[in-house]
């Protein structure tokens, strides 16, 4: 999945940490709502703004940085 239309990144919103499309809603955000045990129906019916493919690029970042940080500490 290319989540880079989705994730976004501004300095000045949630101290540059990791976004969806733009709003105060984290990845990391997501992440642990998951890992609590939130299903997908769950975090879209609390998040109406959220959909589907929000989720799916949450994972896909998390994924993709895990993988270059395993590159960068060979």
């Amino acid at each position: 999945m290319n989540y880079h239309d989705i994730i976004t990144i501004e300095p000045g919103k949630r101290s540059g940490k990791p976004c969806i499309r733009g709003m105060r809603i984290t990845v990391y955000d997501i992440l642990e709502y998951l890992a609590g045990g939130m299903t997908e129906t769950e975090i879209l019916e609390d998040f109406s703004e959220l959909t589907s493919e929000d989720l799916k690029a949450c994972l896909a970042f998390a994924a993709d940085r895990e993988k270059k940080l395993f590159v960068v500490s060979l």
